[in-house]
């Protein structure tokens, strides 16, 4: 009862995400299902882990539960079968003996594909791994493997996702190559341990390695997939490094081509350089009467003095608080009216030249020491519209978003060309930030995803997924102390200052 009572909670967001269905991702998942698969194995292959696949310090990636539905359908979503797994172990014990393998393989043989994004300061990440890879691939006078960037590879929406791009890979590397090893713009990795671990599996059997994690209890992150017993739902931390097998690879092109996924939503830094000052970044909090009493004291209690710049933009002139009356009604659903009037109110102050604006729920939990750091790697020159990237309908022409719960950055550019775009909402309960990542998608403006900003809250993820991250934020105040949160996970600390000073250099990861 009270985690359906949890779940009605959750509004009109989550109904808008789950549209018609909580387990979308389980839904498309028995769609794509074949009949003879009775209980597919959701088990990630431990190899990756096993050959010291770490991700670094502060990263994530959340899994695509379209690409997760396809691989978890076609049991290749780790290891499929106890014949598989008696395989594995021979292959093991034979390396162990001295006797050679079938499966050795060089790096001729390996695909990388670097998940990078077109903005400058990331595509520049992704380079400098691209030569550490080619630079060992050299050191070992092995053949230079292909390296791929993944903002090069496609422009259409979507290519973040992965599923658009199966069929080139298919197409492309089935002839010549064995595996697509798939990492972040920030994953370090050790060839000779990539080569040591791949050489255990047998490249003519359908494999997806990586590191396993699983929910503690369903949640919306993931659809609410597998709500009976989430830890039997396996998917990777791709921060860690990520695997595929040619023939996986041509299995999934083929259900692609013949079969199609009904879940239209899809769920998916380093902190270096001078930190931006506070003084250059503007916070407007999004509330309303109704939450003036309880959820505002939580902001000042926790992270309102971090913050240089802050307004309260509400249905209601509170001048305790303070609270700013845009002349918007107060909406049940999206926030469409509230936000765009509060991206006019902060362009049109002549007089202020603020370099960043960063919307927040009154629910929100945000450090701004740690946003001061993450920003110092982007220009705000540029149109930057940054957080946690979610999409609607990528594979049908739809878009990315920045999700509003977790927090929406913008670069004054970002927002001088969207409203001289005249992109506006089609109603003031529209949801603000679909309407935005439908504006910036017209305007040709990628969005800029961080694994940082959360959209839900700490117990919503793996405790292994949010090991290695120094979160930004989180979300929501539902069955926790949201003060207790903040202190445990976002206040500035000692240790926040060391963990800046170990991430300044690389790391060697993998």
């Amino acid at each position: 009862m009270a985690r359906r009572r949890r779940r009605r909670e959750e509004g009109s967001r989550q109904r808008r995400v789950s549209r018609g269905g909580r387990a979308a991702a389980a839904a498309a998942a028995a769609q794509l299902c074949s009949p003879r698969v009775s209980h597919p194995r959701a088990q990630v292959g431990r190899a990756a882990s096993a050959a010291g696949m770490r991700p670094p310090a502060c990263w994530w990636l959340l899994a695509p539960p379209a690409l997760l539905a396809l691989l978890t359908c076609s049991l290749a979503f780790g290891l499929a079968s106890e014949d598989t797994k008696k395989e594995v172990k021979q292959s093991q014990d034979l390396e162990e003996s001295g006797i050679s393998r079938k499966n050795d393989i060089d790096l001729k043989g390996i695909v990388f594909v670097i998940q990078s994004q077109s903005n400058s300061f990331h595509a520049k990440r992704a380079e400098q791994l691209k030569k550490s890879i080619l630079k060992q691939a050299a050191d070992l006078t092995q053949e230079l493997p292909s390296v791929l960037l993944l903002h090069q590879l496609a422009k259409q929406e979507g290519a973040w996702t992965i599923l658009p791009l199966l069929p080139h890979f298919s197409v492309t590397y089935s002839r010549n190559s064995s595996w697509i090893f798939f990492c972040e713009e920030e994953t370090r990795i050790q060839i000779p341990k990539l080569l040591e671990t791949l050489r255990r599996y047998d490249p003519s059997k359908e494999w997806f390695l990586g590191k396993a994690l699983h929910d503690e209890e369903a949640t919306i992150i993931h659809h609410y997939a597998f709500s009976e017993n989430p830890t039997v739902f396996k998917y990777p931390d791709f921060a860690a490094g990520w695997a595929l097998s040619i023939p996986l690879v041509n299995k999934l092109t083929k259900r692609l081509k013949s079969e199609s996924l009904k879940s239209d939503f899809t769920i998916d830094l380093k902190h270096e350089g001078k930190p931006v000052k506070k003084k250059d970044i503007f916070v407007a909090v999004k509330t309303c009467k109704k939450f003036h009493g309880d959820r505002i004291p939580i902001v000042k209690q926790t992270w309102e003095s971090q913050a240089s710049l802050i307004e309260y933009y509400s249905d209601y002139t509170e001048n305790s608080i303070p609270t700013v009356d845009l002349g918007i009604p107060n909406t049940d659903r999206g926030h469409c009216g509230k936000t765009f009037a509060i991206l006019e109110r902060f362009l049109n102050r002549s007089q202020d030249k603020t370099a960043w604006l960063v919307i927040v729920d009154d629910d929100t939990l945000i450090s701004i020491s740690r946003l001061q750091h993450l920003l110092s790697c982007y220009d705000s020159g540029e149109p930057v519209f940054l957080g946690e990237r979610y999409g609607y309908g990528l594979g049908t022409g739809g878009y990315s978003y920045i999700t509003g719960g977790g927090g929406m950055v913008f670069s004054r550019e970002a927002i001088r060309r969207l409203l001289a775009s005249k992109c506006r909402c089609y109603s003031n309960d529209a949801p603000d930030d679909m309407v935005l990542g439908m504006c910036f998608s017209g305007l040709g403006i990628p969005v800029t995803h961080s694994p940082l900003f959360h959209q839900a809250r700490p117990v919503d993820y793996p405790k292994d997924y949010l090991s290695h991250q120094v979160p930004i934020s989180f979300h929501k105040h539902w069955n926790i102390d949201p003060v207790k949160v903040y202190f445990t996970w976002l206040a500035p600390s000692d240790e926040d200052k060391a963990r800046q000073e170990t991430q300044k250099g690389f790391r060697e990861e993998l």
